[in-house]
């Protein structure tokens, strides 16, 4: 009985340490002075008239490129479609005060771990529902197109479901990490499979640290049961990817198959339908976990810059085995 009271005094007291340091570093992230300032772009253009076009012009000339014609905007500005996603965003996002606060947040975590970043200004616009660029972070700028942020059953989306999943509120601090991430990590100077997962792994590990709050289905943008199916499944994804040799592979539709957007992981064989797509992400940013954990030394800059290959090797990386 005395070895269980010490084992149990022994779990506790490194939850105690461990929470200790969590709440220290957001302690410290806490008194991170930032001042956010959102600026609503849809707003004034489309309650801007037409004849104060040249004004509206002057004082946001970043959103209109040389060589455009002015009746382009003026047509955008009154044309019964596009008024209609504007006042649809209106209804969603007349006030932004509680994604002011959480860009806030996000930004104080930066801060903490990137101290030289500068405070972007927010720009909100309702732009052509490109979900590559959701939110564009781009040094003293940050656009977030609120278009794409109405929830995934809104009527305007005409896109595929593992699409419009991530079309939600809540999607929108994980976009704009996933633009800084962009500015942030190098990309692989290896082009092998194992080189670009980690790459993914970093981005995805970014997000652990930077939006502490959120869930892993969040920071990947996966619906709960793909989560699961991923953690089922983990050892026998390793298993596939091990046997097939692919780490090493240069094979550029490796990509397609387990990395970028798509409604399944291509593994060619009956377990497709059920698998997420991006797998290979999902497994990158596990090899990063257990990197960080088997090396608390290195800060997360550090772990940034460094190659995959060497990530990999010192990740002592197991995955977990079915049960």
């Amino acid at each position: 009985m005395k070895s269980m009271r010490f084992f149990l005094g022994f779990i506790s007291l490194l939850l105690l340490i461990s929470c200790d340091k969590k709440s220290k570093v957001e302690k410290a992230v806490e008194e991170i002075p930032i001042e956010v300032k959102v600026v609503r772009f849809e707003k004034d253009f489309f309650e801007t008239k037409p004849n104060d076009l040249p004004n509206l012009k002057a004082e946001y000339p970043f959103f209109f490129p040389e060589g455009n014609d002015d009746k382009i905007w003026i047509e955008k500005m009154q044309n019964p479609l596009w008024r209609e996603l504007y006042s649809e965003v209106e209804k969603r996002y007349s006030n932004f005060g509680k994604q002011t606060n959480e860009i806030e947040d996000l930004f104080k975590h930066i801060k903490y771990y990137f101290p030289k970043t500068k405070m972007p200004t927010v720009y909100t616009v309702v732009g052509e529902m490109d979900y590559n660029s959701k939110a564009i972070y781009a040094n003293d700028k940050l656009i977030i197109a609120l278009e794409l942020y109405l929830g995934k059953n809104h009527k305007f989306y005409e896109f595929p479901e593992y699409l419009k999943q991530n079309f939600e509120e809540r999607q929108m601090m994980p976009d704009i990490v996933s633009s800084f991430a962009l500015r942030a990590i190098p990309a692989p100077k290896e082009k092998s499979f194992i080189d670009e997962m980690i790459y993914y792994g970093k981005e995805l590990y970014l997000k652990d640290v930077l939006l502490p709050n959120y869930t892993d289905a969040e920071k990947i943008g996966y619906q709960p049961e793909q989560i699961t199916w991923c953690q089922e499944n983990e050892s026998y994804i390793w298993r596939f990817f091990v046997d097939e040799n692919l780490l090493y592979s240069s094979d550029s539709r490796l990509g397609n198959r387990f990395l970028n957007l798509a409604p399944f992981s291509k593994f060619y064989l009956e377990i497709d339908n059920e698998s997420p797509g991006r797998v290979g992400q999902w497994i990158g940013w596990q090899i990063v976990r257990s990197f960080m954990e088997n090396n608390p030394k290195v800060t997360v800059p550090e772990l940034l810059k460094m190659d995959g290959k060497t990530i990999f090797e010192r990740s002592k990386y197991k995955p977990k085995k079915n049960e």
